[in-house]
């Protein structure tokens, strides 16, 4: 620990902090519990960090983007354009165009008028893209309301009931190839009998579309396996072997059916910190402030999503148990990382840890403010 203080003393704070033994540990747990040699993508809006992604490139990993710009970003990784899949809601002509160009292994569609729009695309230029139809299966993932994604309210992807209604318009279509259907209910599942829960819709609907004369050699899942964010020393690895597990003994594959995943937060969360330092402490009434140069311009979830994240004063060698509201710089109400955390006495230069930072930190960095992005140092 001296060492590695010695080493972040150097360093301008905030930066995020990534330690990539925990992230290899982490990928060989993946590929040890896969052992149906499952197809998974890693999500790559969770972290977009190039050290992070020849990692996973390494691993065997394919990738799942929500734009144009990460499917580009991902081919310059090197990634090949057979391990990209490109959902998101709200696709534009130009990003539909640029896929296409690129040939990537499947759109995941979010309703008919954009089944459409690529179909129109596609024929202008003679081509003809795999698609899958991303379907709302209508159920509570018990997470977040804001990181929900399966329920009637939220705006991801089609009913299976429109889905039905639509079998004999897809089928028409000649510059699409229908190849199977995408589920995701959302993220930070933590409950694996919600993943069993979206089994069973799964079988019915499947059964539905075999019904109706529809071939489905590909299926996606999509991800949502959470991460323990108050313990991330003892439960750095999630269990994968049980999450694998339970889509092997619930879903009704068919034959020759493959089985795509899209694992995130699941994969980088916990090999990642954002480090950063004691600026001023003062006290309101009761409460005592701890505030520090990092905001939730560098960790937006505390602000976005109520989100708790542990931290740690890695300077600090006081006994004194102190009761802080940790909270940043940004001109917000909302700039709060935790409120009555207990800490050993801080001070001003102190360095704080924010831990499981490797998951939807880096990646929704902004300049609020005019703040200087924060940067990205490595364990090796």
């Amino acid at each position: 620990m001296k060492e590695l203080l010695q080493k972040f003393s150097e360093i301008e704070t905030p930066f995020y902090w990534y330690d990539l033994n925990v992230l290899d540990k982490t990928l060989q747990a993946l590929k040890e519990a896969n052992r149906k040699n499952y197809h998974v993508h890693y999500a790559l809006k969770a972290n977009n960090n190039a050290p992070v992604l020849a990692r996973i490139k390494d691993a065997g990993l394919g990738i799942d983007c929500v734009s144009g710009n990460e499917v580009k970003h991902a081919l310059e990784n090197g990634f090949e354009p057979s391990q990209v899949v490109l959902a998101g809601v709200g696709k534009t002509d130009k990003e539909i165009e640029y896929a296409i160009d690129q040939g990537i292994f499947s759109f995941n569609v979010e309703s008919i008028e954009e089944l459409e729009v690529i179909n129109k695309i596609a024929s202008s230029k003679g081509k003809k893209p795999n698609i899958s139809f991303r379907i709302n299966p209508a159920i509570d993932a018990g997470t977040h309301r804001k990181i929900t994604t399966g329920s009637k309210e939220n705006k991801f992807g089609i009913s299976d009931e429109e889905l039905f209604r639509s079998v004999d318009q897809i089928k028409s279509m000649e510059s699409i190839r229908f190849i199977g259907v995408h589920y995701h209910i959302g993220s930070q599942i933590t409950d694996i009998g919600r993943f069993k829960n979206l089994c069973v819709r799964i079988n019915e609907i499947q059964s539905g579309l075999v019904e109706r004369g529809i071939e489905l050699p590909h299926l996606n899942v999509g991800g949502g396996l959470g991460i323990d964010y108050l313990d991330p020393d003892t439960k750095s690895i999630p269990d994968f072997e049980a999450y694998f597990n339970t889509f092997t003994e619930n879903l009704q594959l068919l034959p020759d059916q493959e089985l795509h995943f899209e694992l995130g937060r699941s994969i980088v969360g916990q090999c990642g910190s954002l480090i950063t330092k004691v600026l001023y402490q003062k006290e309101s009434g009761a409460t005592k402030f701890l505030i520090v140069d990092a905001g939730m311009t560098d960790l937006m979830r505390p602000a976005l999503y109520d989100a708790e994240h542990m931290a740690q004063n890695l300077s600090s060698e006081s006994s004194n148990m102190v009761t802080y509201d940790l909270v940043g710089p940004v001109c917000e109400s909302s700039d709060i990382f935790n409120k009555g955390i207990v800490l050993p006495e801080s001070k001003r230069g102190d360095l704080i840890a924010i831990r499981s930072a490797g998951a939807y930190g880096e990646t929704m960095k902004n300049a609020y403010n005019l703040r200087e992005l924060a940067k990205a140092y490595y364990s090796e």
